[in-house]
């Protein structure tokens, strides 16, 4: 396999300012994206909420919510001119960071089975698949399983 050159990049805490550019993102990401309301909840529910920028373009972001010693990842994305070159395993390794300064022991998400690339980067991190979600996603033609992911980061498994 070769390795793809990430390009030059660094993530900061979202801002309000953030959320039309998050929100295109999002829009041009997943037929059923999340609103800029969902984002702008987020930001003041104070969830952990990143991006991830190239130069001065947004090409990414994630959201967590922590708590009780759990996080969950609530959303990620890479924009598509951004995708292939390591930008998204970068922030998650971000938000599995901040997870672990956040005092969480374990981190879940859930992921479409028809996004099995994202499927394979969670896992190539150490996400396991520990349940589904029946139609819980929508989808073109009704509604889509949820798998059900989990990392245990209290004892170090994160540490690369």
């Amino acid at each position: 396999m070769v390795a793809v050159a990430r390009p030059a990049s660094h993530m900061r805490l979202m801002r309000m300012d953030d959320l039309d550019g998050v929100a295109a993102v999002e829009q041009a990401s997943y037929d059923f994206p999340w609103t800029r309301g969902i984002f702008a909840d987020c930001l003041k529910a104070g969830h952990p909420c990143w991006v991830l920028c190239v130069d001065e373009d947004l090409a990414g972001y994630g959201i967590l919510s922590v708590g009780a010693g759990e996080a969950h990842v609530l959303n990620i994305c890479i924009a598509d001119a951004y995708r292939g070159r390591g930008l998204g395993r970068h922030l998650l390794v971000r938000l599995l960071d901040v997870s672990r300064w956040s005092g969480a022991q374990r981190v879940f998400l859930e992921v479409r089975p028809s996004n099995p690339l994202a499927k394979t980067l969670y896992e190539s991190e150490g996400f396991r698949e520990i349940g589904r979600r029946p139609r819980y996603y929508p989808a073109k033609e009704g509604r889509e399983d949820a798998i059900v992911m989990v990392l245990d980061i209290a004892a170090g498994d994160i540490e690369k």
